[in-house]
């Protein structure tokens, strides 16, 4: 079956606002979003581990898992600036892959809430002493770190499965009652999304390692020179882990199970350049953490250093992701030459929303930070 024949009209209503500038707060925000959303998917693994070892990486550990509610939060509401633009600008693939897996997609909600009880509960046995951590409250931690890698594997299959438009006739044809899907399909038949997944927790370990330097600098102002001088030389190991596992499984994923023609054209130029600083782009974040341990101390400004860093990198892999999503979808369709009836008040509504919410996130962040060394100064 033609794939374009399985696409719906256009709708009527045209883009709400310019293409480009739907495509570039579905990037912001999805850079901000996957900040958040990768100190989840591989942190809680990290730091239940850690906690195993005692010491300073029970520390590390405890540190995290207190805040993991907070970045759970920000991650979700981030969260809403992505999934609305894909919506909006991409709604002719969107729609129907989702209705593809439609229990799968919908599962999401229930797996989240889930995960999120689970990092509560685990958190509160970190208020106290040892004591504290029950059994039960030790396994709602590991349920969570589960849960929220799963998620990611149903996110991975969504929007690998949202281009591979000629997958979509035979999946419906595997599981549907009398014409009308089932809602069960999954994209697991994609060469692209096994290594396209484990890419993505390999990038995933290294900004929950960049985030234990920012952590260090910017929030662990309470803790001992010990600890903080062990954090600074540490965060650079993880981050070597992680830049390794993305090296690997990003090589599967671009000569493994690129489609000749998308591999063509991502490593043509001018494409070539994103492509590779896509791929390099960790290791300027890894010099950074390698000076961080070779000074043995971590100040605000080299946390923050890390946090930029990693910051690009997440930008580098949303550009490149988005740049090979157009080039796949241009095999059926030109996402591009939707009728356009800008819709000035609810684009005007959303900027100023999106600018004063962005702002008062950054001021929260910057009082937590400065509150943390109030607190640290007044201790000496």
């Amino acid at each position: 079956m033609d794939p374009q024949a399985l696409l719906p009209p256009t709708s009527p209503f045209g883009f709400p606002a310019p293409y480009w500038f739907l495509v570039a707060f579905k990037l912001i925000g999805f850079v901000l979003h996957a900040s958040m959303m990768n100190l989840w998917y591989a942190g809680p693994v990290l730091a239940l581990i850690f906690r195993l070892r005692g010491g300073h990486y029970r520390t590390l550990s405890n540190r995290f898992m207190k805040q993991m509610p907070i970045i759970v939060a920000y991650g979700v509401n981030f969260g809403i600036v992505p999934l609305l633009f894909i919506q909006v600008a991409y709604y002719k693939v969107f729609y129907p892959s989702t209705i593809l897996m439609a229990w799968a997609w919908f599962s999401v909600v229930i797996l989240l809430t889930f995960a999120y009880y689970g990092i509560y509960i685990y958190s509160t046995g970190l208020r106290g002493d040892e004591n504290s951590m029950t059994s039960f409250k030790r396994l709602s931690g590991w349920v969570a770190a589960v849960l929220f890698i799963v998620i990611g594997f149903i996110f991975s299959n969504e929007f690998s499965l949202m281009t591979r438009l000629s997958a979509w006739h035979g999946l419906w044809k595997d599981q549907n009652v009398g014409g009308a899907v089932l809602g069960i399909a999954l994209n697991t038949s994609d060469s692209t999304l096994w290594p396209r997944w484990l890419m993505m927790f390999g990038l995933a370990i290294t900004t929950v390692s960049a985030y234990f330097a920012v952590d260090a600098g910017l929030f662990a102002s309470k803790e001992s020179v010990d600890y903080k001088s062990w954090a600074a030389k540490f965060a650079y190991k993880p981050y070597l882990l992680g830049m390794l596992w993305f090296a690997v499984m990003g090589s599967w994923y671009v000569f493994g199970s690129w489609p000749d023609d998308i591999r063509h054209f991502m490593l043509s130029p001018p494409r070539a350049a994103l492509t590779f600083l896509t791929a390099l782009s960790p290791g300027l974040t890894w010099l950074v953490l390698l000076f961080i341990a070779r000074r043995r101390m971590v100040t605000r400004g080299l946390g923050l250093l890390a946090g930029s860093m990693q910051l690009l990198v997440l930008s580098f892999n949303a550009a490149s992701r988005q740049v090979v999503q157009n080039a796949e979808l241009a095999r059926v369709a030109d996402v591009t030459t939707e009728p356009l009836h800008i819709q000035w008040s609810p684009l005007i509504l959303f900027l100023v929303s999106f600018a004063i919410g962005l702002g008062i996130i950054i001021w929260m962040i910057d009082k937590v930070a400065k509150a943390a060394s109030g607190a640290a100064e007044q201790g000496r």
